[in-house]
């Protein structure tokens, strides 16, 4: 992938209401995204009656209410897939969600996704691996809360059930929503990369702003995950640690760019600048007025723009040489 597949990553963000859904789909495809992504679960098949809130989600939604509870009002049903799968389909933006059961892969198996999301809570998970290795598709691993053990051993599983290597693509990631800046760790990203031959590399972003992801594209990631909303003030867990419609399309178009300007690698003189160098360089001339016949030296020569004369490398060639004849003070020295 020569350019970055930018995941706008809508998540639960909608609130369980699907026109906020079809809207978000609207600014994705506005924004320029290559694909946005909800998620896909039934609340009883992930969570326990009891299970505690990240301190994130309490400070978002109150410590009153349960984990089960507070994403039970998230889920979308059959129906609302197909309104955005259809919605997705005339914007031009492919649809994705990640699968948190396998209840729900089976689901989005039927509905045709052809790349499937591992979110990182399911790194561990052997018969969630087990399950989306054995459709043979495309996957995305994301990575957070994993050592390089961990990754090693989900690979294997995709890989041993059907998954080829070569379709499978790791994103570094931190869990923390927000997620503090000094424990981004991008380089960790590189270090994925090194370790797993042949394996393409990106990046879920987590952190307020913008900045990361435009610096995981400068250091190689193929794929940027990024979580956006229609307004950080909106109730549900998800939503501070989103970027807001405007932020969004500007961390894309910053992507765009920085995809241009990582260029080929090649050293040389850019088409633009071609014509500049006659003007920012430099030619051997004269200091002051040299006689026909007189000897060249460091006295009558100096180094001045425009670059168009004899090249000042050549220096030591002309000193010593005979003056063929007069020369005006700045006038290009010639042979």
């Amino acid at each position: 992938m020569k350019r970055t597949f930018i995941i706008a990553e809508a998540g639960v963000n909608h609130n369980g209401n699907v026109e906020i859904a079809k809207k978000m789909i609207d600014i994705a495809a506005e924004a320029g995204a290559d694909a946005v992504k909800f998620q896909t679960f039934k609340a009883e098949n992930v969570v326990s009656k009891n299970a505690p809130k990240a301190d994130y989600q309490i400070a978002r939604t109150g410590a009153n209410e349960s984990q089960y509870s507070m994403i039970k009002k998230l889920e979308l049903n059959e129906q609302a897939h197909q309104k955005l799968i259809t919605h997705c389909s005339e914007r031009g933006i492919d649809f994705l969600s990640t699968p948190f059961d396998l209840a729900s892969i089976d689901f989005l198996s039927r509905l045709g996704l052809k790349v499937f999301k591992i979110p990182s809570g399911d790194i561990t998970n052997l018969p969630y691996l087990r399950k989306i290795g054995s459709l043979r598709k495309e996957v995305i691993l994301s990575t957070g809360m994993a050592d390089l053990s961990e990754i090693r051993d989900a690979l294997a599983i995709l890989v041993k059930f059907g998954t080829k290597l070569e379709n499978i693509t790791i994103l570094h990631c931190n869990t923390e929503y927000p997620t503090p800046v000094e424990d981004v760790n991008l380089y960790a990203m590189l270090t994925i990369k090194n370790e797993f031959t042949g394996i393409q590399i990106g990046y879920s972003d987590h952190t307020l702003g913008i900045e990361i992801p435009i610096a995981a594209v400068a250091m190689g990631a193929k794929i940027i995950e990024k979580h956006f909303t229609l307004d950080r003030t909106m109730e549900g867990p998800d939503h501070r640690a989103s970027l807001e419609p405007d932020e969004l399309k500007t961390m894309i178009g910053a992507i765009r760019n920085i995809e241009q300007a990582m260029g080929d690698g090649i050293k040389r003189p850019s088409q633009s600048e071609q014509k500049n160098i006659q003007i920012g360089r430099r030619s051997i001339v004269a200091s002051t007025f040299i006689r026909k016949g007189s000897v060249f030296s460091e006295q009558n020569l100096a180094v001045k723009r425009p670059g168009k004369g004899i090249s000042p490398m050549r220096w030591d060639e002309i000193v010593g040489r005979i003056a063929q004849h007069d020369y005006n003070e700045d006038e290009l020295i010639e042979f």
